[in-house]
């Protein structure tokens, strides 16, 4: 029999703890129908026996105490809300437990932004890593040793997981499930609780926020012009001589401040701005392609694949409230 530890730490999000412990237990339920043994001992684990949650709204009582724990095989990390390094520093106290139990065979999994609590213990460094793709700035300020991998549902590397954000975390237990409890079981979580199995890739969901949170005045300028002019030929060249820097400076100093090239920024604008014409009005593709500033269709069909994981035919119809009704 597995057991499994889910943490229960301070500010953590409730149904990032509810969410495992119930596709868990359905995975015992499966078994004892079919006259077998549970497969699994889920154990909630807190640093104390009771924890409040989401502004006081919840209490979680913890079946054991992180010293209580002798053995176990899984670990996970659930969702953590708020300023991750205060929500690390009030946490501190899972991180030698966590790496102790690593070093002794336990698998750790991390939800979400429970990354950030399973980064802290170092034993993500030079990994890679998965987490919401609204905190992959902060992710890579704090931890530049670890390889963000942002558009990622579920990373899988030396007995560490992570998966994406929000609820592509069931994504993760699911994978976990099959793991130890095969393909079948798995797949008949993902029908009782209506759970997307196939799910690989956070990219449809992303939303590009322009990657500011730096102090490098140039190429915010850079940035801003790109956001102004996007639907115009820019060059890197004419960016350097507008910021007043060579092309190898400020394309050195362009990718450590938004961990993109500028190439890959001025993409990025265009597409998300194609996405947001795509999920809003009744422009074609083609029209929406000229109008963020592609000629080529070939290229604005692969870049655009490239960035959601989509085609902008199925982003278009995905997303557009008046194309889903034109076509039932």
């Amino acid at each position: 029999m597995k057991h499994v530890s889910i943490l229960v730490p301070q500010e953590a999000l409730m149904g990032s703890i509810e969410g495992p412990r119930q596709l868990l237990d359905q995975v015992n339920q499966f078994f004892q129908t079919k006259g077998a043994s549970p497969l699994f001992t889920v154990q909630l684990v807190g640093l104390s026996k009771e924890t409040r949650l989401n502004g006081g709204r919840f209490t979680v009582h913890s079946d054991m105490l992180i010293g209580d724990v002798h053995r176990t095989d899984l670990i996970i990390i659930p969702a953590i809300d708020g300023n991750p390094q205060h929500s690390i520093e009030k946490n501190r106290d899972f991180v030698p437990w966590i790496t102790a139990h690593y070093k002794a065979g336990a698998e750790v999994a991390s939800l979400c932004l429970g990354a950030f609590l399973l980064a802290s213990t170092g034993l993500l460094s030079g990994k890679k890593c998965a987490t919401h793709w609204m905190a992959a700035n902060d992710f890579r300020a704090m931890f530049p040793d670890v390889q963000l991998t942002v558009d990622s549902v579920i990373t899988d590397e030396n007995r560490l997981y992570s998966s994406g954000g929000a609820y592509s975390h069931l994504n993760l237990v699911l994978y976990l499930i099959e793991k130890y409890a095969g393909r079948s079981s798995a797949i008949l979580c993902s029908k009782v609780f209506q759970i997307d199995i196939e799910r690989g890739s956070q990219s449809p969901f992303i939303m590009f926020q322009g990657q500011k949170a730096h102090e490098d005045a140039p190429v915010k300028k850079a940035q801003e012009f790109i956001e102004l002019n996007f639907p115009n030929k820019i060059t890197v060249d004419q960016l350097a001589s507008i910021v007043a820097l060579s092309r190898r400076n400020l394309e050195r100093r362009f990718k450590k401040a938004t961990s993109n090239t500028v190439v890959e920024y001025i993409q990025r604008v265009k597409i998300e701005a194609a996405k947001i014409s795509l999920e809003s009005s009744r422009e074609n593709v083609n029209e929406v392609m000229y109008k963020v500033g592609y000629t080529d269709t070939k290229a604005f069909r692969t870049t655009f694949k490239k960035i959601t994981g989509l085609s902008p035919v199925e982003y278009r119809n995905k997303y557009n409230r008046e194309v889903q009704v034109q076509t039932l």
